[in-house]
């Protein structure tokens, strides 16, 4: 039988568990506790060595320290002081990444838990900080551990107050032909809100053009607090001059920082040649505009300024990416000068504004655009730009207004699509492409006009709104090599064509340009010269064959005539040769109608009535008047009236002349066929051919 008085088994004390735990927690707090009293009776001096040890080791390259050395807790936050302490560069670079006679600084400890590298407090005595890219722009001096790792963005940590005694900063890169160097220096300011300042100053050469920058980082007593520090920043340089203003979050943080940028020059393309970026030339300009940076895009918001003449606003962003800078901008103008729209299709604003678009080559006018383009500078950026301009300042030339262009460059490729606007009532509509991936630079032009009203277009040249009910509608297409608009026509090959539907022209003299003096004569003395012209259907075309454009064809039916043309003009010199002449289609006395020669150039067109057939047909007729009569001397000027209507559908649908009808469905031989040395007819005797070969070929 059990003993019924033996006593129960012991259980261990509910608090034993606990008991043991705070013991194991206090003998760690211990521990901590005498640590900390260690490093901070000691200051860590006995850590030197250990420390040049470790981040050598974790670096990849070589630390020491010469001077005293101390590392410890003070009381909560890291305190870190070096003297005589030098970090090495990478092997493929020259001289220390950084050196300083004194490194004094207060770390947060929690910042160094969570990875987020504040420094409350730094104070730099005579330091050097050595920033390098290899030639390649592969790797730089500061992406610490493997030497030849990728090289990273510079990510400076969160400084919220500082020192800085004759501290220099040297930057390098080979491959953006940069160099600067930069001196730091603390100035104690007194009876104001700050305690200190920072200034620096220094200089530079930035793709071979020198550069000075000077200003200063004020440090408010608040900072150390979590305020701001206010930075002033003055940029000289390429003729241009850029002040920079505003607040930092903290001494070395740019990231949201509230700044504003007033920048101004001679030429907007030198500031951005500076960058490698190729834009269009400018006259002088001034813009403003609010800055910030988020990750690694510089942002620029509220751009307002003016640039020649003409106003600029809207906001861009430079995107630092690999392997080109990005550009992205909006932008917007109410008024732009023709002046200052010419270096966008490549004029010198400067030449323009004093000459205009007209220069000689060799003695004879030149207007085509010859700047070229800055094909080695597309290698060095990618953008997208949407640029809106209500209104274009243009004297003397048709209106034109709400222009919309969308530019893209994609590694070489310059996209303008599209590029349209408003032109007299009509619509320009173009997609132009320009491949600069092709060392040769290859472009594509397609440039198309809506139905627009010959009476606005016109206005100019005599020809009268009221009244004129006829329309013009027009296209372009071509392709050319070259770096200028000047030397990718001279070799371009294509079509233009202008179609004209039915429909009335008013003007003054247009019976003169057809020289039928018969009834010019008769409307002169019946006061009645600004009858309307009546127009059926008419074609300007010209095929475009290495520069040179031949009539293919010009064919005008009016309700009187039938005007064909021939010729051509070049790219190449510029030069214009075109013979244009009016049949009638009823019965005429006193007709004159011959070819009338449009010569010249572009740049200087000239219009000559008085051809040699017309002073053949007067010599015939004084001839005649000698011989038999003065009423014989009449027939010379005598026109039957044989004209052929011309079928419209062939000219409506701006066909070739080798597809043009009359009314009864027969070709036509009274228009060009497309070359400058063919007659209408496409036969030509031995001198024709010697003739139109002095006359077309020889200017070409």
């Amino acid at each position: 039988m059990a003993d019924e008085t033996a006593p129960a088994p012991s259980r261990p004390a509910l608090g034993t568990p606990l008991a043991a735990t705070a013991s194991v927690l206090a003998t760690l707090l211990g521990l901590l506790v005498l640590a900390w009293a260690i490093l901070f009776v000691t200051k860590g001096r006995f850590l030197k060595h250990p420390f040049e040890r470790i981040v050598s080791s974790q670096t990849m390259r070589q630390v020491k320290v010469t001077g005293d050395f101390q590392l410890y807790l003070n009381p909560w936050n890291v305190k870190f002081l070096a003297e005589g302490m030098t970090i090495a560069n990478p092997p493929w670079a020259t001289g220390n990444l950084f050196e300083a006679r004194k490194v004094d600084s207060v770390i947060s400890t929690w910042s160094l838990i969570t990875g987020n590298h504040r420094i409350n407090w730094l104070a730099l005595d005579d330091a050097h900080l050595d920033l390098q890219w290899d030639a390649a722009h592969k790797r730089n001096s500061w992406t610490l551990g493997d030497p030849n790792r990728k090289g990273e963005p510079l990510d400076l940590p969160l400084i919220r107050a500082a020192r800085a005694a004759g501290t220099a900063i040297h930057y390098r890169d080979p491959a953006m032909a940069l160099l600067a160097d930069l001196g730091l220096q603390t100035v104690e300011a007194r009876d104001t809100q700050f305690a200190t300042a920072i200034r620096f100053d220094g200089k530079g050469i930035a793709r071979g053009t020198p550069f000075t920058v000077g200003g200063a980082l004020l440090t408010p007593n608040a900072t150390v607090e979590g305020g701001q520090n206010r930075l002033e920043l003055h940029i000289r340089g390429a003729a241009t001059t850029a002040d920079v203003t505003g607040t930092l979050p903290g001494a070395t943080e740019i990231e949201g920082a509230d700044l504003h940028v007033d920048v101004r020059g001679r030429n907007l393309a030198d500031l951005f040649s500076v960058m490698g970026v190729a834009v269009p030339d400018t006259r002088s300009y001034r813009l403003r505009s609010a800055l910030t940076k988020y990750r690694n895009e510089w942002r620029f918001t509220g751009v307002k300024g003016r640039f020649g003449e003409s106003d600029l606003a809207g906001k861009f962003t430079i995107i630092n990416r690999e392997p080109r800078l990005m550009i992205n901008a909006s932008l917007s103008t109410s008024i732009l000068d023709i002046v200052d729209a010419g270096p966008f299709i490549g004029y010198n604003p400067d030449r323009l504004e004093a000459q205009g678009a007209v220069t000689t080559v060799d003695g004879a006018p030149r207007v085509l655009p010859d700047a070229p383009l800055r094909a080695k500078a597309l290698e060095n950026f990618d953008a997208r730009v949407d640029w809106h301009v209500r209104a274009v300042r243009a004297p003397g030339l048709p209106s034109i207004s709400n222009i919309m262009l969308g530019l893209t460059l994609d590694d070489r490729l310059l996209t303008l699509s599209p590029l349209n606007f408003a032109l007299s009532r009509g619509v320009v509509s173009s997609d132009v492409t320009i491949n600069a991936r092709d060392p040769r630079v290859v472009t594509d032009y397609d440039i198309r006009l809506s139905p627009t009203p010959m009476g606005t277009l016109l206005a100019g040249f005599g020809v009268l709104e009221a009244g004129t009910s006829g329309t013009i509608k027009a296209r372009a297409k071509l392709r050319g090599v070259g770096d200028t608009v000047h030397d990718s026509l001279s070799n371009s090959n294509g079509r233009i064509a202008f179609i004209i539907p039915k429909g009335t022209l008013w003007t003054r003299n247009v019976q003169l340009s057809e020289l039928d003096i018969g009834v010019f004569i008769q409307k002169m003395f019946e006061k009645k010269l600004k009858e309307p012209v009546r127009i059926n259907c008419g074609l300007v075309a010209f095929t475009v064959h290495e520069g040179i454009g031949a009539a293919d064809p010009i064919l005008i039916d009016t309700a009187g005539n039938v005007i064909a043309g021939r010729g051509g003009f070049s790219f190449r010199n510029e030069r214009i040769d075109l013979a244009i002449e009016a049949d009638a289609k009823k019965f005429s006395l006193f007709s004159g109608q011959s070819p009338v020669g449009v010569g010249g150039w572009f740049a200087a067109p000239t219009i000559d009535p008085i051809s040699g057939e017309l002073v053949a047909r007067a010599g015939a007729g004084l001839g005649l008047g000698t011989l038999v009569s003065p009423f014989a001397a009449i027939i010379a000027f005598v026109d039957v009236g044989d004209a052929k209507a011309a079928d419209c559908g062939p000219v409506l649908a701006g066909a070739s002349a080798l597809r043009q009808r009359d009314t009864k469905g027969r070709p036509r031989t009274d228009v060009g066929r497309g070359t400058t040395a063919k007659s209408e007819s496409g036969r030509q005797s031995s001198q024709e051919k010697r003739k139109q070969r002095k006359r077309f070929l020889g200017i070409f």
